[in-house]
């Protein structure tokens, strides 16, 4: 069982997380990441272990955003699971807002955490159904 103080944390990760993914902010989305990190699909594979090859991974995130017209992304966090101490797999629907107010259609992430005195970090981000 997660505690609401850790869900709380996470909740604001994640909306900082969504904040520096929608406004293009490749720096804050470097900042949420530890290294080194991997993202893992069903068609790729990636590792990054400097804050710039994090900050160039995500580049193109943001022109597939404004694409969609999509201003606002809110994390809604399925399931938290604890696997130690430190560590805990955190299950995310993705919520989309675009520039009228309209629900784009979101996209499901399983993200391992690692949370220190500084806070939660993404260690790997793992593209679901």
């Amino acid at each position: 069982m997660t505690a609401p103080a850790e869900l709380d944390q996470l909740t604001d990760f994640f909306g900082r997380y969504g904040t520096a993914l929608t406004t293009g902010d490749v720096a804050g989305i470097a900042r949420c990441h530890t290294l080194p990190g991997l993202v893992v699909s069903d068609s790729y594979s990636f590792t990054f272990s400097s804050p710039a090859a994090v900050a160039l991974s995500f580049l193109g995130a943001a022109p597939a955003y404004r694409e969609q017209r999509v201003i606002a992304a809110h994390a809604k966090l399925l399931d938290v699971f604890r696997l130690s101490a430190a560590l805990a797999l955190v299950s995310v629907e993705w919520e989309y807002l675009d520039s009228a107010g309209e629900h784009v259609p979101g996209e499901r992430y399983r993200y391992l955490i690692r949370i220190d005195a500084d806070g939660p970090l993404i260690t790997t981000v793992i593209a679901t159904k």
